[in-house]
């Protein structure tokens, strides 16, 4: 209800000057003593297509984890990870795709973790036992016509910009506009641990909406950076593990970039620790075969998510070289449209003659200059708008359906 979403952010707003209160010698206390397992975060729904979702939740403690599931109202089936043989146990961050659902189905499920005390021999102890409340998801229609997502970038870890555009501008009237949400880069500054990444992105999400519905986090420069950088991909389900993929969602066919670091690579900020242009010639490589194959030919529109454009970025080394190796490869794809951040300014860019695809820029974290970017796909066009903080529209594409590539 609009009521409680008015509350929610009422309640968001105090979240700051609560932290400022000093713990009581109890609470304290309670903290020195060890907790008991429980869930850090999650669920959260990752790659959710007709036939298969990937479901995620971190536990406190190392467990072994499954979920139960099933179709209608029934969870009568039961799934767990596995590797090379061995069941995915004594671990954290789980990570289990339920494969061979059926299309256009509300399905149920939960998570469920046992403590992994410890291994005597080849005896497990096991501990106890947690169990989350029921939760659902619907899996999209083999051949979807039609979809809407919302698309989030440069939060730059101020996390109640998430609840705020999504409860202000992600509605029409109580129903969500979004079947999918994508955070284009710049989550955080410096990603420096687990806590922040729980705390800046997954906790938000899963409080509003990924355990129904799935999220995409690209990779900006800003995720680049931080001791705990390294560490990030095993957070998110990527298709291979790689932060460049494709995929195809009803009528429109999704090619995810990388477009690394804006710096060079000997630049001091990373201590010789850089490679991001051989990471981008590599992703041209793929790239070149990505747009000649009959998923990308075939969709009725292609759109390019990658966190710097190649265009309209400045000079810096990063997008020269995007748009050195990306450049000619999708000029000459027939895409329909790129959506992009990392200036802080929001723009759209009309087809020109360094690139024939309009682009949407999304803005920066400050107030009055935070976006959130809608798109409405159907198979005749898409309709997209770029909507400011304070609701005023700032830029807008309606694409009509140009034919296969």
């Amino acid at each position: 209800m609009l009521s409680d979403r008015r509350s929610f952010l009422e309640k968001m707003s105090q979240i700051g000057a609560l932290s400022l209160l000093p713990l009581s010698a109890s609470q304290a206390a309670a903290g020195a003593a060890e907790e008991k397992n429980h869930f850090v975060a999650g669920p959260y729904l990752q790659n959710l297509g007709p036939n298969e979702v990937t479901i995620m939740w971190i536990t406190h403690k190392n467990a072994f984890s499954w979920l139960e599931y099933g179709a209608g109202t029934y969870t009568s089936k039961r799934e767990f990870g596995y590797s090379n043989g061995l069941i995915e146990a004594n671990n954290r961050i789980n990570k289990i795709t339920l494969t061979d659902l059926k299309p256009g189905t509300e399905h149920k499920y939960k998570i469920v973790s046992t403590d992994v005390l410890g291994y005597k021999g080849s005896k497990v102890e096991f501990g106890e036992t947690i169990s989350s409340a029921m939760f659902g998801f619907k899996t999209p229609a083999e051949n979807e016509d039609e979809f809407k997502m919302v698309v989030f970038n440069d939060i730059h870890d101020r996390p109640q910009i998430i609840p705020q555009l999504l409860y202000r501008h992600g509605y029409t009237g109580n129903t969500r506009d979004y079947d999918f949400v994508v955070f284009n880069g710049d989550c955080f500054d410096w990603v420096t641990e687990e806590q922040q990444m729980v705390d800046h992105l997954i906790k938000p999400c899963v409080d509003i909406f990924a355990t129904e519905f799935p999220f995409i986090l690209t990779q900006g420069n800003h995720e680049c950076r931080g001791s705990f950088s390294r560490h990030i991909s095993g957070y998110y389900a990527y298709p291979e593990n790689k932060y460049y993929y494709a995929f195809t969602r009803g009528p429109v066919r999704f090619v995810v970039l990388d477009s690394g670091e804006d710096k060079t690579d000997d630049s001091v900020e990373y201590g010789g620790l850089s490679a991001f242009d051989r990471y981008r010639e590599a992703q041209g490589k793929w790239l070149e075969k990505e747009v000649q194959s009959a998923d990308f030919k075939n969709a009725d529109f292609r759109i390019v998510l990658i966190h710097i454009s190649p265009y309209h970025s400045g000079d810096w080394h990063g997008p020269m070289h995007c748009q050195q190796v990306f450049g000619p490869i999708l000029n000459k794809a027939k895409i329909d449209l790129q959506l992009s951040g990392h200036t802080h300014r929001y723009m759209t860019h009309e087809p020109d003659t360094t690139h024939n695809y309009p682009i949407m820029i999304g803005g920066g974290p400050l107030e009055g200059k935070r976006t959130l970017i809608k798109l409405h796909a159907t198979r005749k066009q898409l309709d997209v708008k770029m909507i400011r903080d304070d609701g005023e529209v700032v830029g807008k594409f309606l694409l009509p359906k140009k034919g296969k590539a």
